[in-house]
């Protein structure tokens, strides 16, 4: 089979494909015939900067679509011929993958392959943002960083339907504000002082829920730019700065909290609670409550082109490799 994988770490141009044999589920795991693999940002920082890769050479991706291989030893509830969406473990970037039955889902009626390949790590994470962790409530502010991605996307359309009063978003171009006013938003602002912008829109208030992927100085100006009693989730580190710290300086004074999510920290900790999650944001895409776009899609021997799309910071909605 063919699979995409590096085996240095650098630019886009390390991706390469090779010719590999089938993998065989062992016990409790599935394998899976790839229709089409999701990209996430998560994937470039592994080939830059070795993000969760363990050695080298290194397969990248983290969710696909397709339809079961094969069943290893006590599975239950899944079958051969079955369409599935599934969190892996790196390895996405394949033909055929392997994955945990923790972490295979069925797919919902009426949701195609296509679509179906851009929800195990974006469904999940979004509605954890809004309900699980953001404990969002109706009437609330919300700020969410990098609103035209994937999460973003789906963090706004998520937020109207459980009634927030206002969205807010940062994006870093004006196209990307053009397409995420599309999908939620009341008003995107371009550029790094979203935090002045925050007071202004909420007449000095702040935001009541604030959502951040990036850390570092976003991280600490969201902070600053929460209403009393606010709350801050992150869910990433885009930045790579190094690891956020807060403490009774930055909390007590006004009641604010900060927590944090991440659906691969779930899966290994309490893939139960992963189940369940998914499920619930599975069900709002069969419902019409959200959508996700595919905004671009591209074969897997052109991986690192969706890398390089990406990486320019150009990109919206979500990005696929086009496998089965």
């Amino acid at each position: 089979m063919r699979a995409v994988e590096f085996q240095e770490y650098g630019g886009p141009e390390v991706l390469k494909v090779v010719e590999t044999g089938l993998p065989d589920p062992g016990p409790g795991q599935v394998s899976i015939d790839v229709a089409y693999a999701g990209v996430n940002f998560a994937d470039l920082k592994a080939r830059a900067e070795g993000y969760r890769v363990a050695s080298l050479p290194f397969r990248p991706g983290l969710e696909v679509s397709g339809r079961i291989r094969a069943v290893g030893a006590e599975v239950t509830g899944l079958q051969p011929g079955q369409e599935v969406a599934a969190l892996t473990d790196g390895s996405a970037y394949a033909e055929t993958v392997v994955a945990a039955a923790a972490t295979v889902f069925p797919l919902p009626e009426g949701v195609s392959l296509r679509i179906a390949a851009t929800l195990p790590t974006v469904l999940p994470t979004a509605h954890a943002l809004v309900h699980e962790v953001g404990r969002l409530r109706a009437g609330e502010t919300v700020l969410v960083h990098g609103a035209a991605g994937g999460i973003g996307t789906v963090v706004g359309q998520l937020a109207k339907a459980a009634g927030a009063g206002a969205v807010y978003g940062v994006v870093s171009a004006e196209a990307k504000a053009e397409y995420a006013r599309r999908y939620g938003y009341d008003e995107v602002f371009v550029g790094p002082d979203f935090d002045a912008e925050v007071r202004r829109a909420t007449g000095g208030r702040g935001a009541d829920l604030a959502l951040d992927p990036v850390g570092g100085d976003t991280f600490r100006r969201s902070l600053d730019a929460l209403a009393v009693f606010g709350r801050l989730v992150s869910f990433g580190n885009a930045s790579s700065a190094e690891p956020w710290q807060v403490g009774q300086p930055e909390l007590y004074p006004k009641g604010r909290t900060v927590s944090g999510f991440s659906v691969l920290g779930l899966a290994g900790t309490a893939p139960k609670a992963l189940r369940a999650l998914t499920e619930r944001a599975f069900r709002t895409v069969a419902e019409g409550t959200v959508e996700l776009p595919v905004t671009a899609e591209f074969p897997l021997a052109e991986a690192a082109e969706a890398h390089r799309l990406i990486g320019s910071r150009q990109s919206t909605g979500k990005l696929l490799l086009r496998v089965g």
